[in-house]
């Protein structure tokens, strides 16, 4: 490695090394261009020169198409909660293969599912199910403007519910089109200023328990609270998104909080890593879907039931990731982010882990960070590097910071993170405690 390089420098030298070593990987993004914009079919992964191409995993463990095997801390942002085939969730698609798919039909094991959601999680009387997180938070919030009557949508800066509800930077062009208010993540006097000011257009407050994509901002639990405080006054619906924050603890975020919200949306892990969402709340909001009722609203998706999704769900919930499994991954996060924000402080580098639990995210600032404007100088260079350098020593997270463990991660592949992580740290010292 050369010396005395520049960020830049640095980084195009980055670069260069993890180009040679994946000449397979630059082939399929050369093919992959052909018919994909980008070569890339979902945003968040891509980055450059060009995306890591993976070829299978197992376990806790990634491999891509030139060899590299990688122990994987990225946990498919979330939804990967139980590591690679986890064999309780391969039996249970095995069972659904034997079963039968596509059957267009009531099954067994759809209520069966609804009945462990209702029981993991307190804000759930009963529920009903979708495709992904995107689907469960836009069935959400319409269901909350219907039952209502009004119209405004309150979200907030840097939250992102999904691909047309992404509100980092404001919003974008293609978003749901409802009319929103945007409200500023922990902040509550300006926030609760907001709400009374559109409380009789307000339909409802849709929050993430902690600002995922945005950075693992997590949520001021008196912030938390306002928020269910001004939404009861202003008799507006409160949405907890808990996509991302359901694996917290025994029930999720709003069960670690002792905050109940009206409904939640639920995604990821809880299908057991297949295409699954939800959304759920009180019975006499969720009534509105029941058949039978007058004037019920339809709800249809031809896999909302699906086979799949269903079984897996089951296994996960039952077998892969229990409430006592959660409790111990959730402990474990937060030691792990202890000892990398220690790696940090050690070094004196402008570095810091924000997060909860087993989900977190590394930043190029110093900590501690309460809103997305704390991250507003963060240098997004030291993150790249951060992310090449712990490729090459065989450790897979998020380019832009992102971790979520997995279950199946043992205290020694946790204890090889950090060493190698420290070895980084005092490496790239000179460029991480100062702009170049």
């Amino acid at each position: 490695m050369r010396r005395n390089l520049s960020m830049d420098e640095a980084l195009d030298d980055a670069r260069a090394l993890y180009a040679d070593k994946r000449p397979k990987t630059r082939q399929a993004h050369e093919d992959a261009c052909r018919h994909l914009p980008g070569g890339n079919t979902r945003t968040v992964l891509y980055h450059g020169p060009f995306p890591m191409r993976a070829a299978r995993g197992e376990g806790a463990y990634l491999h891509d198409v030139d060899g590299h095997r990688y122990l994987n801390l990225l946990g498919e942002y979330t939804a990967g909660v139980f590591g690679h085939s986890h064999p309780a969730i391969r039996r249970a698609i095995d069972t659904a293969l034997d079963v039968g798919l596509n059957l267009g039909a009531h099954n067994l094991a759809e209520f069966k599912l609804a009945g462990l959601v209702a029981k993991r999680f307190e804000a759930v009387e009963q529920v009903r199910f979708t495709n992904s997180g995107t689907e469960a938070n836009l069935m959400a919030i319409s269901t909350a403007r219907h039952l209502t009557g009004r119209d405004k949508v309150m979200v907030f800066y840097g939250g992102y519910h999904g691909g047309l509800l992404y509100f980092g930077g404001g919003g974008i062009p293609i978003n749901a089109p409802f009319p929103y208010v945007l409200g500023h993540f922990n902040d509550i006097e300006r926030t609760r200023a907001l709400i009374r000011e559109n409380a009789n257009e307000l339909a409802c407050i849709t929050v993430e328990p902690m600002l995922g994509s945005s950075g693992c901002i997590p949520g001021d639990p008196d912030f938390l609270v306002m928020l269910r405080e001004e939404a009861t006054a202003s008799g507006s619906i409160l949405i907890f998104d808990e996509v991302m924050t359901s694996r917290f603890g025994r029930g999720g975020a709003h069960g670690e909080y002792g905050i109940t919200p009206d409904m939640i949306a639920l995604g990821k892990w809880i299908g057991g890593g297949m295409s699954f969402g939800a959304f759920g709340g009180r019975e006499e909001l969720m009534k509105i879907y029941d058949p039978t009722a007058p004037n019920a609203m339809p709800h249809a998706g031809t896999f909302n039931n699906n086979v799949l999704s269903m079984h897996a769900g089951i296994a996960a919930m039952t077998e892969a990731f229990t409430p006592d499994i959660a409790e111990r991954l959730h402990e474990t996060g937060n030691a792990f982010r202890n000892r990398i924000n220690s790696i940090f402080e050690t070094h004196n580098v402008a570095l810091h882990a924000s997060g909860v639990g087993s989900l977190m995210n590394l930043h190029g600032v110093t900590g501690p960070l309460h809103t997305i404007d704390d991250i507003a100088d963060s240098d997004d260079r030291a993150k790249e590097l951060l992310f090449l350098d712990l490729l090459e020593r065989g450790f897979y997270v998020a380019r832009r910071g992102f971790i979520a463990l997995s279950s199946v991660l043992t205290d020694a592949e946790l204890d090889e993170f950090i060493a190698a992580l420290d070895d980084v740290v005092a490496l790239r010292k000179p460029l991480l405690t100062q702009r170049s």
